[in-house]
């Protein structure tokens, strides 16, 4: 998978880079559409800012913004709110797949009624 890390009045070193790939491939690992990632950290005044966008197959694209005064806690929370937001989005795919009828069966109702 393919994650990408951008910086933006931050210095992108390496602690945070292993804090990144070590917190996000976990929670992605149960979602294989997922194809790309791409993390923004951000640092304004006393802000730190921490946004995950996640693309993959089948129009799925979910993002997730956390701000908080610290850096690694922006990028915990942000990770959580994006495992939340996918976990319902395949909930919801999994309804709509459940409750849509099959052609082979539509057909049998149809001649059932004739």
């Amino acid at each position: 998978m393919d994650i990408q890390i951008t910086g933006r009045n931050v210095a992108v070193n390496e602690a945070l880079k292993d804090y990144v790939n070590g917190r996000l491939p976990p929670v992605l690992a149960d979602f294989p559409r997922v194809e790309s990632a791409h993390v923004i950290l951000t640092h304004e005044k006393y802000r730190f800012t921490a946004q995950v966008t996640v693309q993959g197959r089948d129009k799925l694209r979910e993002a997730a913004q956390e701000t908080t005064t610290d850096m690694y806690a922006a990028i915990d929370a942000a990770v959580d709110k994006l495992d939340t937001q996918l976990r319902k989005s395949r909930e919801k795919m999994i309804d709509r797949q459940h409750d849509r009828k099959r052609l082979a069966e539509v057909e049998s109702e149809s001649q059932t009624d004739l």
